[in-house]
């Protein structure tokens, strides 16, 4: 199988989160940062993408066309008809810990959000500690 794509997790996708058992198949290449807005939405969080916004702590993934299928599903990118589609899947730039930059896929909340319920610390797992 073939690890082609590059994806930044920063919720319950994340090691250590409720969900990073869906990460299985994919390997692990680092931790990372990406610009955004990050959303208390109910037990998980919603990113809005801004470069101009707050660091948001995540890590990246390489995984195959099979497994980004899935977790597209899981992310509800492409739901079935009459089911509201919360999350689209866009390229952004991470940053490395060491500063340089890689291009990754990151689901999207399209949702609406609330300020009051923004995780200003860009990290999901450090918000549910």
């Amino acid at each position: 199988m073939l690890l082609t794509h590059h994806v930044f997790v920063y919720g319950t996708l994340r090691g250590g989160g409720s969900n990073s058992y869906r990460m299985d198949g994919s390997l692990f290449l680092s931790p990372a940062t990406i610009r955004g807005r990050l959303y208390h939405i109910e037990w998980y969080p919603g990113l809005v993408c801004d470069p101009a916004a707050d660091l948001i702590h995540g890590e990246i993934y390489q995984l195959g066309d099979e497994l980004l299928t899935a977790l597209d599903e899981f992310e509800q990118c492409n739901p079935p008809a009459g089911e509201p589609i919360l999350y689209r899947r866009v390229q952004v730039p991470a940053e490395l810990p060491d500063g340089a930059q890689l291009l990754v896929w990151v689901w999207e909340w399209l949702g609406p959000v609330e300020e009051s319920r923004r995780v200003h610390s860009g990290d999901w797992l450090a918000f549910f500690a």
